[in-house]
């Protein structure tokens, strides 16, 4: 690894006392003044808030703890009981790494792929990540955790990426209304570039059981997929979240071949967050979205919030009923009604894959 000099210790250690714990959970005993909770969850109805967040940078990491506050603080003062990050969530935080934005903005592509030093090798995302990840993991862990707490709701806190051992993932995190960790998902579709970075894809979808109901957070390029709502609702999820950082221009089309597309064919409630804005040489754009089957949204549009911008800040608020998402499926009139065809062929065509 090319960040293993003495002066790349003594930095991360500076990182760490910048980053800790004990700091995260003063600035938010100063910023939240009074603890709200959700309204009682009645019918099986809840209140979803899914967020398009502004990247920006954030070389104190206070002043990322001030914005995530602000945003779950505005999802909280309308009622969410579920509130929903982005992917690439902790992307910001890199520039607390000096010469990163240089790094970011001279690489082709936005590979972000630099030279360390004119006779030194080259540093890779994947560098970055593994030497500035231990620092991240428990800053970003307080910091959800505790926003979860304070507002006594569920927390998908978008994705980040992060070392595991000798690999880097793009994992998302859920938090449950007591700060607890309810688990975790690591992103089974890779984006080419994140190939190329070296990230390591995920080989499990998750199901979290709530008191909300069946939770799943798959992330971005996972959404691509039929198989990934397909197994997801047939492990019986009924709220799938998609955390998105989409690094290309906005296309109505092509974004149609995600999360609205899924949740028609598989009849869950889909709720996309998205990263917006320019930051290391890429610029995202997408529209957060809340998204339920035809049959439930007005005029069966199968949308019922997106934010109108795919550039800029906002919310999509909107309420779900999983009440209604049970009876639709149990008399569901496109229903699959020959099981017994997919248990002839899948295993043998997805085994004969190379």
């Amino acid at each position: 690894m090319a960040l293993d000099g003495w002066k790349e210790r003594l930095l991360r250690r500076y990182l760490y006392w910048r980053c800790r714990p004990a700091k995260v959970k003063r600035r938010l005993s100063a910023l939240v003044k009074e603890r709200t909770a959700p309204p009682v969850v009645e019918a099986g109805c809840l209140n979803v808030a899914a967020l398009q967040v502004q990247v920006q940078l954030f070389r104190d990491p206070l002043d990322y703890v001030d914005t995530m506050h602000r945003l779950v603080k505005e999802a909280a003062a309308k009622g969410a009981h579920l509130v929903a990050f982005p992917e690439y969530n902790n992307l910001a935080l890199l520039v607390m790494l000096p010469g990163i934005e240089q790094m970011g903005e001279g690489a082709s592509g936005g590979a972000m792929e630099a030279e360390a030093n004119t006779n030194g090798p080259a540093i890779t995302v994947t560098d970055v990540v593994s030497y500035i990840g231990p620092v991240m993991a428990p800053f970003l862990d307080t910091l959800y955790s505790s926003l979860a707490a304070a507002y006594g709701l569920y927390l998908m806190a978008g994705s980040f990426l992060l070392p595991d051992k000798d690999r880097v993932v793009n994992r998302a995190f859920l938090y449950g209304p007591h700060g607890q960790l309810l688990g975790t998902q690591d992103k089974v579709h890779l984006m080419p570039m994140e190939a190329e970075w070296g990230t390591s894809a995920g080989t499990r979808l998750n199901l979290f059981d709530t008191e909300l109901g069946k939770i799943a957070a798959p992330v971005c390029m996972d959404a691509t997929y039929f198989e990934t709502f397909r197994i997801l609702e047939l492990k019986g999820a009924e709220i799938i979240i998609i955390p998105i950082a989409n690094p290309e221009p906005y296309n109505h089309w092509l974004a149609l071949r995600g999360i609205w597309s899924r949740v028609q064919e598989c009849p869950t409630y889909g709720v996309k967050s998205a990263l917006v804005g320019r930051l290391l040489g890429f610029e995202f754009t997408g529209r957060a979205g809340i998204f339920g089957p035809a049959e439930l949204t007005l005029g069966g549009s199968g949308i019922l919030d997106i934010v109108t911008s795919p550039k800029d800040e906002g919310m999509a608020f909107a309420q779900i009923d999983l009440t209604a998402l049970k009876e639709l499926r149990r008399d569901h009139p496109w229903r699959d009604s020959n099981p017994q065809l997919y248990r002839r062929y899948f295993p043998r065509v997805y085994q004969s894959i190379e």
